[in-house]
């Protein structure tokens, strides 16, 4: 782990010159904010598939000291919702669903109000489905579950706008796509994930958490800075839903998801390509982007950001470039896009 008193150490040990202390490191300067005695971020970049700067800064747990690593798991949040995709893809070759299918084939408890809405526009946040989080009662302290997400859907008929004719972003279409795995596939999202995702691609510290399941290994544990302190904010009434954000990973299991998403070893060449083409304009966001499957679409990079209390979380790729920034973090700030696209600059104006 990067530690900032190590220049002054090295200064001491020559004799105190304040010229004989190396430079800052550009990438350690950007990541400096997490460095220290806070809660702290894992860093990875990947060039032509090797890994050319893997660090990690601060702490994973403030309470028992617990440094970050490499391998520190992280809650992805919704850098999840590529995976939740990539699964329907897989389903899909295989013939257990059709893109095209409406979503009420596979959950008829949906109202007929949204008979239209199809699993390839949820994918795109195109089904005009209202956002969960709305729907959940005032003063509801326990946690949300992806079937209590399917009740309140069932029970409004209240849309933002017709299928199809829209974006809006919509954490509620990718817990009803989680959903869809398990009616599809007969086994439960965690375990359909793990058996043909994380364990096909070796990412053997990966899993999509719930209570009383397996515990995550290296778990790093959210934070937010509130007055001056840093407090545990690590989970919400939001945070036990799956689809939409429920997957924790390290920066080295990344790695090898990154690796799989140039060749055919997990996705073929036409499922690859659904994922990563621009179906939609993105708007209502703060960046320009389009969205493929799980997947922002800006210029030659596609990306996603993950948020959730007390996790801020990006992936961004240049795949012509051959170029990859992922930067986890457990903490609620701050937010890691643009520090990857900096991270990002030196490697990218390499001839």
């Amino acid at each position: 782990m990067y530690k900032p008193l190590a220049s002054l150490a090295v200064a001491v040990l020559l004799g105190g010159c304040a010229s004989a202390t190396k430079p800052v490191d550009p990438t350690d300067a950007l990541m400096a904010r997490y460095a220290g005695d806070v809660p702290g971020a894992s860093l990875l970049v990947l060039k032509d598939g090797r890994a050319i700067v893997s660090r990690s800064y601060g702490l994973a747990n403030l309470e028992d000291h617990d440094e970050t690593t490499p391998a520190t798991n992280y809650r992805l949040a919704s850098v999840s919702k590529q995976f939740t995709a990539a699964a329907i893809l897989l389903l899909a070759e295989s013939g257990r669903l059709h893109l095209d299918d409406p979503v009420r084939r596979w959950l008829p408890t949906l109202p007929e109000t949204d008979s239209a809405v199809t699993l390839r526009q949820l994918l795109t946040h195109t089904g005009g489905l209202v956002d969960y989080e709305d729907l959940i009662p005032p003063g509801t302290t326990a946690q949300v579950s992806d079937n209590d997400v399917l009740r309140m859907l069932s029970a409004t008929s209240k849309s933002y706008f017709a299928p199809g004719t829209s974006y809006r972003y919509s954490n509620s279409g990718y817990v009803l796509l989680g959903l869809v795995v398990e009616r599809a596939s007969g086994v439960s999202l965690p375990l359909y994930l793990q058996q043909h995702i994380f364990r096909p691609l070796h990412m053997d510290h990966t899993l999509m958490y719930m209570s009383g399941g397996p515990e995550v290994a290296h778990r790093a544990y959210g934070y937010s800075e509130e007055h001056g302190q840093w407090t545990r904010t690590d989970q919400s009434v939001t945070s036990a839903t799956r689809g939409d954000g429920g997957i924790y990973s390290s920066v080295e299991d990344m790695a090898k998801w990154d690796a799989a998403l140039y060749d055919n070893r997990l996705l073929s060449d036409a499922s690859r390509q659904l994922a990563f083409s621009p179906h939609v304009k993105v708007t209502g966001e703060p960046y320009e982007a389009s969205y493929g499957y799980g997947w922002r679409i800006t210029g030659d990079t596609l990306w996603h950001s993950g948020e959730s209390i007390g996790f801020r979380n990006v992936i961004v790729r240049w795949p012509k470039q051959h170029l990859t920034v992922i930067l986890l973090s457990n903490r609620n700030g701050p937010e890691p896009y643009r520090t990857a696209l900096a991270i990002a600059q030196p490697y990218l104006q390499e001839p």
